[in-house]
């Protein structure tokens, strides 16, 4: 059978007969629908060559996506974990599959040394394994197949003496993470894979056969009176030997160019060479100043740990990012990150004053990549403007560019979410899900959507991912509300009702100000422990303080549709409505 299947709208032969010939170059067997036999159903040859396919390479195209063939073909490779995407004129796959990483070939002419075939047949390599050459000369020696280089950066340790100076060693691993994904000749491991492994004794060999890790980067960070010292080296999984080392002791504006240093001096390590389009990417950091700097991975710091529907995060998010952009105008990341603290006021907690839109708008106007930047105008041109239509654009723009964020996962699902499309959030919820290790809230979310399509078996277990990330987040820190109204939800759902009412007293003591938790509060209520007129209760307790955003959360949310059919339900959703369209009337 074939190691490779290709598909493709009929409009774009040409390019498919190119790029199947380019991988028999390279030494694979490739098939592609010009082999059909005369004899069997086109439907059944199909389905057998996806199945025995080792990856399946889908063109995508303004007409591929249109093909329900193309859909159908692309949807069962995603199921089998064998799909690889291209995109043949810049335009986004379309939902789902716009979630997964696509090498961007617009204008490709068949050149093989373009970056984006380089992707391409690096996801080939790691699917299908390294083809060997196809007809080598008479007489010669065959190559020995080449392993592709998988690399694991495990968190840099703080070693400053100052657990407040966590967020800049982790921050120094972010970067690097970041960095050496930009280079199409490795396979980085995910950067929640990676912190998993943190403050835990690694063995080498267990990540070479539990994970297919071939090298591990490691390393200490020490920070302290405006200089810093970082200790790295890169290790063999499969030999235990060390490759490279190096340490730097430098003034603490030098911090960008270790970071360059580390990432070229690994793919040197490595035997690899850098195109000039992913050197020129790993050098760009968005501000000379290091001090900004700092301050930026403080904030996301805060802004990834700190407690979710908790204003006091937000607040500290905005004011950090406002010293980081005072010291350097121009830092277009810490713009966006501000913007998405200063929406979170704004839609989650009626901060009017809170102009997001305006800091987002900032943040393209100084880098028009910024994946967050345009889930902030989404989140407008729904919640304000009403125009779904135009924000789901904004969130397709916002996946092309960030694929990998957490962020822009987050707000694709809830978009469709609250579109009431849960089957179609799911996958956003779980790549969110698997980007951030601390991430309670959308295993929370994905317990819902999974409940409402009737898949007991997803709901339980997302709920179990949601106790345990709830559980750290709350022995962390005991006034995270917003963790133990998640948590007291997957309690529920695993069946333990007295724990889970326990969660509900204690953080109705501890954060009663905080109307997200007080929300997943009524859902647990609602939906598993089933006592409906304390979840009444509880939602007549802070109706009338609901902003819109919450109101339309309210009206599609399947958790609670126990009671939709109670008047006394059905009342105070239409207070809610009644004081918001006043309100908008005296606006």
């Amino acid at each position: 059978m074939s190691d490779i299947f290709i598909s493709y709208a009929r409009p774009n032969e040409g390019l498919a007969h190119i790029a199947a010939e380019a991988l028999r170059a390279a030494g694979y067997n490739v098939w592609r629908d010009d082999e059909l036999p005369a004899h069997r159903s086109y439907g059944e040859v199909i389905e057998e060559r996806i199945k025995a396919a080792k990856a399946v390479v889908v063109l995508w195209s303004a007409d591929a996506a249109k093909s329900q063939w193309v859909r159908a073909e692309a949807d069962a490779a995603r199921e089998a974990g064998t799909l690889v995407q291209i995109s043949l004129d810049g335009s986004l796959p379309p939902m789902p599959f716009n979630q997964i990483q696509c090498a961007d070939l617009a204008g490709w002419n068949g050149d093989t040394r373009a970056p984006g075939w380089s992707k391409v047949m690096g996801s080939i390599a790691s699917l299908a394994g390294v083809a060997m050459p196809a007809s080598p000369a008479a007489g010669a020696a065959s190559p020995a197949p080449t392993q592709r280089k998988v690399v694991c950066v495990l968190p840099f340790v703080n070693m400053s003496g100052d657990t407040e100076q966590e967020y800049f060693s982790d921050g120094i691993s972010e970067d690097i993470i970041t960095d050496l994904s930009k280079v199409s000749a490795l396979t980085i491991i995910a950067r929640n894979t990676a912190f998993s492994f943190k403050g835990k004794n690694v063995d080498n060999a267990t990540l070479d056969r539990d994970h297919d890790i071939t090298h591990v980067l490691e390393g200490s960070v020490r920070k302290a009176a405006g200089r810093v010292r970082i200790n790295a080296q890169l290790i063999d999984c499969n030999s235990g030997h060390q490759l490279w080392a190096d340490r730097y002791d430098r003034d603490l504006d030098d911090i960008f160019a270790i970071q360059d240093e580390i990432s070229k001096a690994i793919v040197a390590a490595l035997q690899l060479q850098l195109l000039p389009t992913e050197k020129k990417a790993i050098e760009h950091r968005g501000t000379s100043s290091s001090e900004a700097y700092s301050l930026y991975l403080m904030a996301r710091q805060h802004w990834i740990s700190g407690n979710d529907g908790d204003s006091r995060r937000d607040d500290v998010v905005v004011r950090i990012c406002r010293q980081a952009i005072t010291i350097d105008p121009d830092y277009a990341k810490a713009w966006a990150l501000m913007a998405l603290a200063q929406s979170e006021l704004r839609f989650r907690h009626d901060r009017t004053e809170e102009d997001a839109l305006a800091s987002a708008e900032r943040a393209l106007a100084l880098d028009p990549d910024l994946p967050e930047a345009h889930c902030i105008k989404a989140r407008y041109l729904e919640t304000e403007e009403g125009r779904s239509d135009d924000a789901q654009i904004q969130v397709e723009t916002a996946l092309r560019l960030g694929p990998e964020s957490w962020e822009v996962n987050k707000e694709a699902a809830r978009l469709l979410f609250r579109q009431g499309k849960m089957r179609e959030a799911i996958p956003y919820f779980e790549k969110a899900a698997a980007l951030m290790e601390s991430d309670y809230h959308a295993p929370g979310m994905l317990q819902t959507c999974y409940g409402a399509i009737g898949d007991r078996e997803g709901a339980k277990r997302s709920s179990r991912i949601t106790l345990a990330r709830a559980e750290r987040a709350v022995a962390q820190d005991p006034s995270n509300g917003a963790a133990l109204g998640l948590g007291a939800g997957a309690l529920a759902m695993l069946g333990e009702a007295e724990r889970a009412k326990e969660w509900i007293r204690r953080a109705m003591l501890i954060a009663p100000e905080n109307l997200t938790m007080r929300y997943n509060l009524v859902c647990a209520l609602t939906v598993e422990l089933k006592d409906y007129d304390e979840a009444l209760d509880l939602l007549e307790s802070f109706i009338d303080k609901m902003n819109q955003m919450l109101v339309t959360h309210v009206q599609v949310d399947p958790d609670l549709d126990s009671l939709r059919e109670f008047p006394r339900f059905q009342e105070l959703v239409e207070r809610a409505k009644q004081r918001l369209a006043a309100a908008d009337a005296q606006a």
